[in-house]
C-alpha cells in the first residue's frame, strides 16, 4: 500500500445499490398503498410505513457508515432485512385478513410478478403500475419484491462477514496504513 493510498476506501455510494433502489421501490408501492387502501388514522399506516422506511434508510446509513465501521454496516443491513420481514408479515396480514389472495410461486402471476421485479429496480416504473392495480394486486407485487430484496439483503450481509473476517474493521487497516507507511519510510532511507 502506497502512502497516498487511503486506509479509508471510498464507501457509501447507496443509491447505486440494486438493493437500495428495490427497497426504495417498496417504500414508494407501501406509501400509495396505506393511503389508498387502509383507513385513516389506522396505525397499520404508520407501523408499515416506518418499517418501509426502516428498510430503505438503514441501507443508506449502513453504507454511509461502512467506510468507518463494517460492524455498524452489518449491523444496519441486518436491522433493514428485520424491518423488511416486519413489513411482510403486514403485507400478508392484509390479505389473510380480508380473504384475499397471496399468490403461491406456482401461480403464473407470481412468476410474472417476478420476472418483472427482476428487471425494474426504478420507483417510478412502479408508482405508474400500481396506479390502476386492486390492494390483491398490489400488495403481492410488494411481497414479491420484499422477497427478492430479503434475498439481497442476504447475501449482503455475508458478503460483509465474510470482508470482516478477512480484513478486519477500521482499527486492524489503521495498523496496517501505519506499517505500511514505517517499512515505506525505512526503506527509502
Amino acid at each position: 500500500m502506497s502512502t497516498d493510498q487511503s486506509f479509508l476506501p471510498l464507501r457509501g455510494n447507496y443509491r447505486q445499490l440494486i438493493v437500495y433502489q428495490k427497497a426504495e421501490c417498496i417504500f414508494d408501492i407501501t406509501y400509495h398503498f396505506v393511503h389508498r387502501f387502509l383507513e385513516k388514522g389506522d396505525r397499520t399506516i404508520d407501523q408499515m410505513m416506518q418499517a418501509a422506511r426502516s428498510g430503505k434508510q438503514n441501507i443508506a446509513e449502513g453504507s454511509a457508515a461502512s467506510t468507518t465501521s463494517r460492524e455498524t454496516e452489518l449491523k444496519l443491513v441486518n436491522v433493514a432485512k428485520a424491518s423488511l420481514q416486519e413489513l411482510l408479515i403486514d403485507y400478508e396480514d392484509y390479505l389473510r385478513v380480508r380473504g384475499l389472495e397471496q399468490w403461491k410461486p406456482s401461480d403464473s402471476r407470481y412468476q410474472q410478478t417476478r420476472t418483472i421485479a427482476t428487471k425494474h429496480n426504478d420507483s417510478a416504473y412502479y408508482r405508474e403500475a400500481i396506479a390502476v392495480r386492486s390492494d390483491e394486486t398490489i400488495a403481492n407485487i410488494a411481497i414479491t419484491l420484499i422477497h427478492q430484496t430479503d434475498t439481497m439483503l442476504f447475501r449482503l450481509i455475508e458478503k460483509l462477514k465474510e470482508q470482516f473476517v478477512q480484513q478486519g474493521g477500521i482499527r486492524e487497516e489503521m495498523t496496517r496504513a501505519r506499517l505500511n507507511y514505517r517499512s515505506s519510510k525505512g526503506k527509502g532511507e
